[in-house]
């Protein structure tokens, strides 16, 4: 998901062209995107959405969320790695989310690999903010063509995940992944987020 050249909107500020397109991508963008998470079960849930995302569009992404929320028991990764064949068959047939086995059994996978890194790090948040030094990238970019879709970062991140067992995180994925959770702060500089995010850590 990556932002577009702000735009002014009828409350006369500046915003991601990405997040015009509804209400509900307003609040988002308003809200979420970017903003330092450092709660476990919110980081496996974006984990699992971009996860998703993978081949489709955010929006699609972000309208099935609360789809997502009940059929994958709040993002409870304990809940999800207990997960088995009679699980994928009724998340198969669930039409409020994206019904793709793949997908589907990685999120599985994806739950079990997250509570290993539990075991090994103390928490999914240490270890996902070591790869930032524990404080978000803090961006300068003022249009499209300078937002990249993945970076030396995303890179070892998802190099590392996938050694750890994940699933669905190539560097791309990662790095949206990053934007969402404010590991970097990617809200362009003309955008009136910017600068409330970069004071958030």
């Amino acid at each position: 998901m990556a932002p577009k050249q702000p735009a002014p909107t009828p409350d006369g500020r500046k915003r991601c062209a990405w997040s015009l397109g509804s209400a509900e991508y307003i609040l988002y963008h308003d809200v979420e995107w970017g903003v330092p998470v450092h709660d476990d079960r919110v980081l496996f849930e974006f984990l699992i959405l971009e996860a998703a995302q993978a081949g489709l569009s955010w929006s699609t992404i972000l309208a099935k969320r609360e789809n997502y929320r009940r059929a994958f028991a709040g993002f409870d990764a304990a809940r999800i790695a207990r997960y088995g064949a009679r699980d994928v068959a009724r998340l198969m047939a669930d039409a409020g989310i994206v019904r793709n086995r793949l997908k589907i059994t990685a999120a599985i996978d994806n739950a079990r690999a997250a509570l290993a890194l539990r075991q090994r790090y103390g928490s999914l948040d240490a270890y996902l903010w070591r790869f930032v030094d524990g404080r978000p990238l803090q961006s300068r970019r003022r249009s499209l063509p300078q937002v990249p879709a993945r970076t030396g970062v995303s890179d070892a991140l998802s190099k590392d995940l996938k050694a750890q067992g994940f699933r669905f995180v190539g560097s791309t994925i990662c790095y949206a992944f990053m934007q969402a959770v404010g590991m970097v702060n990617d809200h362009l500089v003309t955008c009136f987020r910017h600068r409330e995010v970069a004071s958030l850590q």
